[in-house]
This record gives structure tokens, sequence and C-alpha cells, in this order.
């Protein structure tokens, strides 16, 4: 099973935003993705992380996906994203719908479970995330955002006791 951590942030809302996600595999390696946009906001972070996160998962995997999101985890565990979809999106006033959409078919070809995870709250791989998209939002907000250029490959991660360099991991693919 593939452990998949989330966040999103937004300086402003709407603002210069960033998402991140940390990937932990069964022999504990791990994969951290981060990106931003520019003018966004924090909703539309917090599910861009998670998209992009299960895009790097091949459909049929089980995923254990946490998020410090209420929004994100409501709407697949409360039936909330069932509901607007029955709807249809309540004639486009659900907002995010291009996002949601994106994410429900994602979701259904993968078995995900949904986990709640208090923010700020010692999580080691929540704080991380949070740390990838904050610095990516301060990025984008002062125009100096650039793609990571080095890949750092550790052995294997279990609780780290030092967070890493900033940068985008490759380990493996899903």
């Amino acid at each position: 099973m593939i452990k998949i951590y989330t966040d999103g942030s937004c300086l402003g809302n709407p603002g210069a935003g960033g998402w991140a996600a940390v990937l932990v595999d069964e022999k504990n390696r791990r994969e951290e993705i981060f990106g931003g946009e520019a003018h966004t906001t924090n909703n539309r972070m917090e599910l861009t992380a998670a998209i992009r996160a299960l895009e790097k998962i091949s459909p049929g995997q089980s995923v254990e996906l946490f998020t410090d999101s209420s929004y994100l985890k409501n709407a697949f565990t409360n039936g909330w994203l069932a509901k607007w979809k029955r709807n249809g999106f309540n004639n486009g006033r659900v907002l995010n719908q291009d996002l949601w959409q994106e994410l429900d078919n994602l979701v259904a070809t993968r078995a995900v479970n949904f986990n709640w995870v208090k923010g700020h709250a010692g999580n080691f791989f929540n704080e991380r995330c949070d740390q990838l998209a904050r610095s990516t939002a301060e990025k984008f907000q002062q125009k100096k955002f650039e793609p990571p250029k080095k890949i750092f490959r550790p052995k294997k991660i279990s609780q780290p006791k030092k967070i890493p360099p900033r940068g985008q991991l490759s380990l493996f693919d899903f």
C-alpha cells in the first residue's frame, strides 16, 4: 500500500499558491513533488496536491491519502462529491469543479482511503508537505519559482531527524 501526504498553501486567498505531496511506498522509499501558481486559492492547491500525487500511482493500486484539508477528505468520505455530481455541480456553483472532476476520475481507478490529519501538529510528512507548499507559494509570490534542479536519493526513509534539503525526489515510479 502506498501512503500519500498532501498539503496546499496560499499567501492571500486568492494569491500566490503552492502544493506538495510526499509519496511513501511499501519499502519506505519517499518521493516529494510540488508546484504552484501565481494566482490561486488554498482549496485549489489542496486539490491539486492530491491530483498530482494520484497521477503518479498506477490504476488499481491501494492508497492511504492523508490530508489536513477537511474540504478534500469530506468530499469523499461524507458523500459531498457524489451529491455535487448528482446535482450537476449545482449548475456550476460548486467551486473547483474542474479539479473535482479530475480527482474523481483518478480516485475511481485506484483504491483510495482518505484520512484527515491535524495540520501543524507534528506529523512529519504533513509538516514536510506544508514546508514545500509554503516555500513554493513564497517563490511564486516573489516571481522566483524554478523547478527543482537537484535530485536526492535517500536509501531508506523512516522518521528523519533532519528535514532534507528542498527539491524533488525521483526515486521510483509507482
